[in-house]
């Protein structure tokens, strides 16, 4: 796994918890491979809110308060990992098979810092759909994502164009109402 790909995915893996997102398989792939137990629901919350104001904070390109706040409740315990196999040491950010919600905070703290310091391999952006909070991992080329799925994008794109349709039928009916108007 490249260092890159690491930071990547913990950060995939925060916006995950934000958006109260099924465990997908990253989630119980990191999970099995670092021996973490599922997180209790209950003490999950208690790291919640912290991660969301994190997550923001990344999405909005600051400010960084929320990630310091975060780190600093939940310090990364950094140490040289080779658990994958290939011979390529890379640095981990909290001890395998540390308490879940330990874990969570470290990594993800720790994964969000270097978002939030501009690493160009890793970009957040919030949904601008309208009516929808949800975050997004931006791993187009040119980092121009908007949308969290390809529904908000289409329902975003049906609804702009309605728009269009109904200005421009509005506009088409005013000139025929003042041309009758003035015979």
């Amino acid at each position: 796994m490249r260092y890159v790909a690491y930071i990547g995915n913990l950060t995939r893996l925060a916006v995950e918890l934000v958006n109260a997102d099924e465990p997908s398989e990253l989630r119980r792939e990191f999970f099995r491979q670092h021996h973490i137990a599922d997180p209790d629901p209950g003490e999950l919350e208690g790291l919640l809110g912290s991660l969301r104001e994190a997550v923001a904070a990344v999405a909005g390109a600051g400010p960084i308060a929320p990630v310091n706040l975060l780190l600093e409740r939940f310090p990364p315990a950094i140490h040289i990992s080779e658990h994958d196999g290939e011979g390529r040491p890379h640095l981990h950010f909290a001890p395998d098979g540390e308490e879940p919600v330990t874990w969570l905070g470290r990594s993800c703290a720790a994964a969000l810092a270097h978002a939030i310091c501009g690493d160009p391999e890793v970009a957040v952006g919030r949904c601008r759909a309208e009516g929808c909070a949800r975050f997004y991992v931006d791993d187009s080329r040119n980092r121009s994502r908007r949308f969290c799925s390809n529904t908000c994008a289409s329902r975003t794109t049906v609804a702009s164009h309605r728009a269009r349709r109904k200005a421009g039928t509005t506009r088409r009916a005013a000139p025929a109402e003042t041309a009758s108007g003035d015979m």
